[in-house]
């Protein structure tokens, strides 16, 4: 099994030297800046499996470098562990609230440092395995469930959220026909009295972009006089 590579960000040494030795010693690599600055570039550079942030940093502080790695598309899924002081309870708080995906208060013990890797790497696995597994896949459209993508013929098609809630919610129910009223409820949350049209026009777009004939459709069927339907495999 590849080894998993942990990027250390604090501007006290002597900590980086106590997370570098014990994590490398269970099996990791480990990287060490000691600035935001530097964690950001190396972010952008390197393959990182998760970051141990400390909060206090000079110049850019975590709480920033958290921030700007939830912002990036690119690394915005990295887990991030905060390192913080025991009685900045303010700072955790705010630190999940942004994403973070636990923390650790100084002073810690390595065990618990060594088992709170060990799990947000296990639940980024898991999440991995899940979203690998919740895909609708027929006749060459895949749709991707926890990705929020749709898919024909390996390309990627751009939809609109409410186009993809719609598709996901036939989709995820093949055969069952739903009344114009109740995919306004489902997908809209509430009901647009005698705007029903609102539903007919989403699903002549989603039929644009996925079907190769919108005037006859394979995939959504309309069910006259009713609704729709997505198709039964």
């Amino acid at each position: 099994m590849q080894r998993k590579t942990i990027l250390a960000v604090d501007d006290e040494v002597h900590i980086l030297e106590l997370l570098k030795y014990n994590l490398e010693t269970n099996g990791y690599d480990v990287i060490t800046v000691e600035t935001g600055e530097e964690a950001l570039k190396l972010l952008s550079e390197e393959k990182v499996d998760a970051v141990l942030l400390d909060l206090m940093l000079p110049k850019i502080d975590g709480l920033e470098v958290l921030r700007c790695i939830r912002k990036n598309e690119k690394i915005k899924k990295i887990p991030v562990i905060l390192l913080t002081a025991k009685n900045a309870e303010f700072d955790k708080v705010l630190g999940l609230e942004m994403g973070a995906d636990d923390y650790i208060a100084k002073p810690f013990s390595i065990r618990e440092l060594q088992a709170r890797v060990k799990a947000v790497l296990r639940r980024v696995t898991e999440d991995k395995t899940i979203e690998a597994e919740k895909v609708i896949s027929t006749h060459g459209l895949e749709i991707g469930i926890e990705t929020k993508t749709v898919k024909k013929d390996g390309i990627e098609i751009e939809m609109s959220l409410k186009e993809f809630e719609l598709l996901k919610l036939l989709a995820e129910n093949p055969g069952k026909v739903y009344s114009r009223d109740i995919l306004l409820e489902k997908i809209w949350s509430y009901e647009y009295i005698g705007e029903t049209r609102t539903v007919d026009v989403h699903i002549r777009h989603i039929r644009k972009k996925i079907e190769e004939d919108d005037s006859n459709p394979m995939f959504i069927k309309t069910v006259r006089g009713f609704g729709y339907k997505f198709r039964e495999d």
